[in-house]
């Protein structure tokens, strides 16, 4: 699974990805994520399955959406205390849960 990590300038977002992929990585996934601007979209959503869109952006959720649902990408609004997400797990469950592939 692709997933990208959306926030203004790249830097919140660098840091969740990096999480996510450890996150996943640690539970034997094979997930990749990666981060991304605002201004680098609609391009970076060729080849994703997920975008996490960080909470600063949910002005701009609405556009992402549609942009995202032309190439068959899944949004997810981050919550606002996301940053405190230290080990990845939580967002990685995000992830899953939009995905429909949550552990049971």
């Amino acid at each position: 699974m692709r997933i990208l990590v959306v926030c203004g300038a790249g830097a919140s977002s660098t840091f969740v990805a990096q999480r996510v992929r450890h996150a996943a990585h640690a539970q034997g996934l094979d997930y990749a994520a990666f981060a991304g601007t605002e201004q680098s979209l609609p391009i970076d959503l060729d080849a994703v399955d997920v975008v996490l869109v960080g909470p600063h952006l949910a002005h701009a959720l609405e556009r992402i959406e549609r942009d995202a649902a032309a190439r068959g990408a899944t949004v997810v609004l981050l919550p606002s205390d996301i940053f405190t997400d230290r080990d990845g797990t939580r967002t990685l469950a995000l992830v899953r849960a939009a995905a429909g592939t949550e552990q049971t």
